[in-house]
């Protein structure tokens, strides 16, 4: 794929949805890292109906430590994962009020020395909240990376270093939610909806549907 037919893609997706933002409900870069690690193999909407409830309570690193392990279990019980999500965002959130004045560190160093955020979860925060450009590589950017050519790769590293190379730089703040969305709601899995889709004509994938 071409330089001239990324600009396209990414235009197309741009003139679409000129401000793409996260599904994730939060109103804080604390919030937003905390819905991040609770929403590692769970869906968006499911974490937002955990902290829509948790969040009036405690939104901040001392009120969620406050609450204790089996506290904020009760909170996200109904998300995959919880025990190890719990224990990892309550150790979380200790770190973040000894270390770091209980202000969510701007730099990925830091990010990823917090317990439940890997790669993946300091680029969205980095991105999301700290306007940085980031590349946070799920499986909805894979697929649609690999899948159209826009930055093919064999694992989610490399996806993620190509498209940081690749996305012409006008694009970069927003390529990570327009990748995903489109993989969410176009670019589907099973049966990608290539008849409803802005950028059929520019994609390279070999056996499109109508």
């Amino acid at each position: 794929m071409n330089k001239a037919k990324r600009i396209e893609i990414f235009s197309r997706l741009r003139d679409a949805n000129p401000h793409p933002t996260t599904e994730l409900n939060y109103s804080t870069p604390f919030e937003l890292l905390i819905a991040v690690i609770l929403s590692a193999q769970a869906t968006d909407v499911g974490v937002n109906k955990a902290t829509d409830k948790l969040y009036p309570v405690a939104n901040t690193p001392e009120a969620i430590l406050a609450l204790g392990v089996d506290g904020l279990k009760s909170y996200i019980k109904t998300i995959g994962l919880f025990n190890s999500k719990a224990e990892n965002v309550i150790k979380t959130c200790r770190i973040l009020i000894e270390k770091h004045d209980s202000v969510v560190p701007d730099n990925r160093e830091d990010l990823e020395t917090l317990p439940g955020v890997g790669r993946k979860t300091a680029n969205v925060v980095l991105n999301t909240a700290f306007g940085q450009p980031a590349m946070a590589v799920d499986t909805h950017i894979f697929r649609v990376s690999n899948r159209t050519g826009i930055a093919p790769g064999k694992n989610v590293l490399e996806v993620e270093k190509r498209l940081m190379r690749l996305v012409p730089k006008e694009f970069l703040m927003d390529a990570h939610h327009w990748l995903i969305l489109h993989g969410r709601y176009t670019c589907v899995a099973r049966k990608p909806r290539c008849g409803a889709c802005i950028i059929e004509d520019l994609c390279e994938f070999k056996d499109k549907n109508d």
